[in-house]
């Protein structure tokens, strides 16, 4: 009877050090029985060394199936999570709740859908969505920018950080709500002032962010990279903004929300159009259908926007969302 090898890597050459029993190859057999591995790159590779058709299907069928357990739970849980608070609409409404809470006047999701529908074709309703994404783009896409590579610096550059933070550290406190006067009078139109207060209200999330991200780089890589030759942009380009993508992509996710914010409150005061000007409108002429149904919109805007950030995120960091069998991502 054969008995069986041990065959064990050494543990400083990989950061694990996968253990493999398997029985001696008997006279005529082609490979090993593999019987126990300790770790799942581990256990991949002595797959595509015994069976290379079992490697090549395995895999991709339980990785197929892990898949769809995740998204089919994370589906359900939407499902229930939406469909509670749609219920709760409901049956406040239905019975016109009035404890400390008062639902006499909130109007049934009945009401707001059949509202929804006939909007859907009004050309002043789709003028003010449009006005509102063009608005929010615009603002954000200066905010990132200017927030990220400022970021860069100022997280890099001690007299850099000296000279500059110390006054944007001033302004930070400042709601985007009180640039609101200040801005009319700076800014020769009411949409570019409408503009520089989203700009305000996502620059400085991305801009803190940015900065923690940069001091949070391990020193070894920039060593490295040192004594690689790198120079002082290849050094921002190449090994630090990758380093500082997860801080940067906090940022931007924060700054996103908080452009909405200080949008639909710039539009209700000083706007034309807009999602929030028309929900200010809404509640000026009575109509509260109307209102429910400018709240929702701007939920489901800034829900498709925040969806854009983690899709770019993960396109940009795939290995944040790279997981095992065991993994929790």
């Amino acid at each position: 009877m054969s008995r069986p090898l041990e065959i064990q890597m050494p543990a400083a050459a990989k950061p694990y050090a996968p253990v493999v029993k398997a029985s001696a190859v008997a006279p005529g057999a082609k490979e090993p029985a593999l019987q126990a591995v300790d770790s799942p790159s581990g256990a991949a590779k002595v797959i595509a060394r015994a069976k290379p058709e079992v490697a090549e299907k395995l895999p991709a069928r339980e990785l197929l199936l892990m898949s769809a357990k995740k998204h089919s739970l994370a589906a359900l849980m939407t499902f229930l999570s939406i469909g509670a608070l749609v219920a709760f609409w409901y049956v406040a409404t239905l019975y016109k709740l009035d404890f400390y809470i008062r639902f006499n006047n909130i109007p049934t999701p009945g009401e707001v859908f059949t509202n929804m529908v006939e909007l859907m074709q009004n050309q002043r309703f789709q003028t003010n969505i449009w006005k509102s994404v063009v608005r929010i783009m615009q603002g954000f896409a200066m905010a990132t920018a200017l927030g990220v590579t400022l970021g860069l610096l100022c997280g890099r550059f001690a007299v850099v950080r000296g000279l500059m933070f110390p006054a944007l550290e001033v302004l930070r406190p400042i709601p985007a709500i009180a640039w609101v006067p200040i801005s009319i009078m700076l800014w020769p139109t009411t949409e570019s002032s409408i503009i520089f207060i989203t700009f305000i209200g996502a620059f400085f999330p991305i801009l803190i962010n940015t900065m923690a991200g940069v001091k949070g780089v391990d020193p070894v890589l920039l060593r490295a990279a040192k004594s690689l030759g790198a120079n002082e942009f290849t050094m921002l380009s190449k090994v630090i903004l990758p380093a500082a993508l997860p801080n940067v992509f906090t940022g931007l996710a924060v700054g996103m929300g908080v452009a909405w914010v200080s949008l639909i409150a710039a539009e209700m005061i000083s706007g034309q159009f807009g999602v929030g000007y028309f929900t200010w409108e809404a509640y000026s002429l009575i109509e509260y259908p109307n209102i429910v149904l400018g709240m929702i919109v701007i939920g489901v805007l800034g829900l498709l926007c925040s969806g854009g950030i983690l899709l770019l995120a993960r396109l940009l960091m795939p290995w944040q969302h790279i997981a095992g069998p065991g993994g929790g991502k």
